[in-house]
């Protein structure tokens, strides 16, 4: 079974997923450095897949695979950084 994202809401500094399996999860916008700067509105401009969420405006791509495994978008600071 597939699991996907059916809803994405906004609460303070986290994001939380509605999943296909009846499951929410919720993670900290911070793992996300292109969603952290981002307006309510821009946040919500997303796009949902059979695999993750996108964000053309925002130029990001979160799987719900990724979710489920707990990783964010940490290799964003080092590309910065560089």
């Amino acid at each position: 079974m597939t699991i996907s994202a059916k809803n994405v809401y906004f609460e303070k500094d986290c994001m939380w997923v509605e999943l296909s399996d009846a499951r929410t999860i919720g993670v900290p916008l911070v793992w996300f450095p292109r969603l952290v700067g981002a307006s309510l509105e821009q946040l919500n401009q997303y796009e949902l897949s059979p695999r993750g969420i996108h964000w053309d405006n925002l130029n990001e791509d979160i799987s719900v695979e990724g979710l489920l495994k707990g990783q964010g978008d940490f290799g964003i600071f080092s590309k910065q950084s560089a």
